[in-house]
């Protein structure tokens, strides 16, 4: 059974392990990491996604009539 599996994964790709029990993607990094991401999006709001992004783009962009 195990040529067929290597096979299909060598075929079709292999299964994504990046998801919980539930469907919901967790990374397996350790928490040190975390920590760190969490630490650089509080010292500089460059790196929140949510703070940048379209809006700037909104209040740069002159309006035409």
């Amino acid at each position: 059974m195990g040529i067929f599996k290597a096979l299909g994964d060598f075929l079709f790709g292999k299964d994504p392990d990046i998801f919980d029990e539930q469907g919901r993607v967790r990374h397996k990094f350790p928490e040190e990491k975390w920590k760190k991401w969490n630490d650089r999006l509080k010292a500089n709001p460059e790196y929140d996604w949510r703070e940048h992004g379209a809006k700037e783009r909104i209040k740069e962009t002159p309006k035409k009539h």
